[in-house]
């Protein structure tokens, strides 16, 4: 019943992606940006099933399994980061989007404001390969670890099924597939956690019963994370800071910023936001309750792997046709969002690697395979956790391009070797400041960007005729 409930599951999303072929032009708009037309609603909720990934299944829900309620600030910190970001750049980029007639994330920020920026953009669209590459090959990575905790499949076997399905709807349907499938993915995600959730808090009989038995774990229900750099309040507010900051660095995320570019008009950002937002807190909440659930019904497994918390309490309390939901939902978050990324990898090599941009449907499609193929090498590969795996992907790319998006949106002029500079320094400050071993501490991404900015706005200059590129997002 486990095994039957699942393929159904992933045979309605690859159905519904495959019929967007019906919908689909022969041009790179419509391959990389539906031309333009998705619906406020479908951008809010492809946003968030994109940005909601494996790493929310597996690695939030194995992080809280470890530190308890204290992961709480890390949920805090990057939604009110994420938020503030999107007031301020989300519409800006989506004028910039119809201004350049660009397609690939990496051309509209080259493009914003009309200078020659080729050497940036082959920079930008290199950084964007290989650690959008690592990122898609996490996803992959966790879609093998839920099949191999709750069907006892080979991890590799669930990394070639993922690999094979997003390849699939991706070549019939380009951006437009992975936004269909990621708006009923969105809804199987809340369905499968948020059933989870209910069932194991009635299964230690009612939330006050469970918050008294997490009280019995030493430091499980205290507010104050673990091994903080600094001692007391200022610690914690550093650590709170530090995420907010992982929050911000949405804006350097290829996969879910040409979400929000795609827009049918800007004046509907407001209601994408709504969609987006909403979803994304009751689903983060969710996922936080399950995964300190998860530590009272499977006391012994932080001496295995804590990324195995959901499927291995799935399989405890729930008869095997929820099962088999679940595991879709985990499925659903790991390929909602590896679509999302092997398509902004292939736009960035059709449209800013190479020496004459790539226009041919077929050209495109075959980039996007040869992604597909090195993502599932990476996975095959690696033994990194999905947790670590996603922040050092999703931290590279927030320095690599957030500052200079930040600068733009402010209206400054930035020349292509300033932008090459400030992607450099902040790439090299974030990486170093991870094999320094020091991003448990403030999170890498945090030095990082604020080296990219301050060297970007002493190096840039205001435009001459206004402050702003674009207008403000309504």
């Amino acid at each position: 019943m486990i095994t039957a409930s699942f393929v159904a599951f992933l045979l309605f999303f690859l159905g519904i992606g495959l019929v967007s072929v019906f919908r689909a032009r022969r041009t790179r708009q419509d391959y990389y940006l539906a031309s333009n037309s998705v619906a406020p609603w479908l951008v809010g909720l492809s946003a968030v099933a994109t940005n909601n990934s494996g790493y929310m299944f597996i690695g939030v829900i194995g992080y809280t399994y470890t530190v308890g309620l204290s992961s709480v600030w890390l949920m805090l910190g990057w939604i009110a980061g994420d938020l503030l970001a999107s007031l301020f750049i989300h519409g800006r980029l989506r004028e910039a989007t119809a201004r350049t007639g660009e397609a690939s994330f990496g051309s509209v920020l080259a493009g914003w404001q009309g200078g020659d920026m080729r050497l940036w953009r082959r920079i930008a669209a290199i950084i964007t390969v290989i650690f959008l590459g690592a990122y898609a090959a996490a996803q992959i990575a966790a879609g093998g670890k839920a099949l191999h905790g709750v069907l006892d499949w080979s991890p590799t076997l669930g990394a070639w099924i993922v690999a094979a399905m997003i390849l699939a709807y991706c070549l019939a349907g380009g951006i437009r597939a992975s936004i269909w499938t990621d708006a009923a993915q969105s809804s199987v995600m809340l369905l499968a956690m948020g059933l989870l959730f209910l069932v194991a808090v009635d299964g230690r009989g009612g939330w006050d019963a469970s918050i008294a038995q997490m009280g019995t774990i030493d430091g499980f229900l205290s507010l104050t994370p673990p091994d903080l750099l600094l001692p007391g309040l200022s610690g914690l507010l550093l650590f709170i800071v530090g995420w907010m900051f992982a929050g911000v660095s949405v804006i350097g995320q290829p996969h879910v910023m040409v979400r929000f570019m795609a827009l049918d008009r800007p004046e509907g950002m407001a209601r994408a936001r709504v969609w987006y937002y909403s979803f994304f807190t009751l689903f983060y909440l969710l996922a936080t309750g399950v995964g300190m659930l998860s530590r009272l019904y499977l006391p012994g497994l932080a001496e295995l792997d804590p990324e195995m918390a959901l499927p291995t309490m799935a399989l405890e309390l729930l008869p095997p046709v929820l099962v088999g939901v679940v595991l879709a939902g985990i499925f659903a978050a790991t390929m909602s969002t590896a679509d999302s990324l092997v398509l902004a990898c292939s736009a960035a090599i059709t449209h800013d690697l190479v020496p004459e941009r790539l226009e041919a449907p077929w050209a495109l499609k075959l980039a996007t395979a040869g992604v597909t193929g090195f993502a599932l090498l990476i996975a095959l590969a690696g033994a990194q956790s999905v947790f670590s795996l996603v922040i050092l992907s999703w931290s590279t790319l927030a320095v690599a391009f957030g500052p200079m998006l930040i600068l733009l949106a402010l209206g400054r002029d930035v020349p292509q070797r300033t932008a090459i500079a400030m992607m450099l320094a902040g790439v090299a400050v974030a990486l170093g400041w991870r094999l320094l071993g020091w991003q448990n501490d403030v999170y890498e991404g945090m030095p990082g960007m604020l080296v990219g900015l301050a060297l970007g706005y002493v190096l840039s200059s205001p435009l001459r005729g206004g402050t702003m590129t674009a207008p403000i997002a309504r």
